[in-house]
């Protein structure tokens, strides 16, 4: 993948870039993917959902409301899209299990950690517009992260 900076000076009338500076995490620094999205607070059951399918590249877009309460990833569903072809994560929350998600080969960008897990009740929405950092996501859009950031655009750029 060519660097966001890149993406961004080439493409600057199609894209969008995220302002909030997240935290890089897994093993992955630069990935990209179709959006796939989860809006959830405290509760991961949604993600582990999502991410038991085939992830065939595509990026899951976590808006947990910005919450550090509970982590919404940690090492076993990390491992699970790497396993399940996921190029990666951005989760506007928190994460756990840092030390052994920096060892799985993907993307995953958070704001913070915390030990505690998340709930199972499964609340929220999957594949619906979500918005933070200035930037809309839409399913079937695409997403680009390094180590520059986070740049959206409405479809596939090289």
């Amino acid at each position: 993948m060519r660097p966001t900076t890149d993406l961004y000076d080439d493409f600057e009338a199609i894209s969008r870039t995220c302002s909030i500076q997240f935290i890089s995490y897994g093993a992955k620094s630069r990935y990209s993917g179709p959006i796939r999205t989860v809006k959830c607070h405290n509760d991961n059951q949604l993600l582990r959902t999502l991410l038991d399918e085939p992830g065939e590249g595509a990026v899951v877009v976590v808006d947990g409301g910005a919450s550090t309460e509970a982590a919404l990833m940690g090492d076993i569903i990390a491992a699970k899209a790497q396993r399940n072809g996921w190029s990666g994560c951005v989760i506007l929350g928190a994460i756990r299990d840092s030390a052994e998600i920096a060892k799985i080969d993907l993307g995953v960008k958070a704001l913070g950690v915390n030990p505690a897990k998340g709930s199972k009740t499964g609340a929220g929405a999957i594949d619906v517009a979500v918005e933070f950092g200035g930037v809309t996501f839409e399913p079937g859009h695409w997403v680009y992260c390094d180590e520059d950031g986070i740049l959206v655009t409405d479809r596939e750029i090289r």
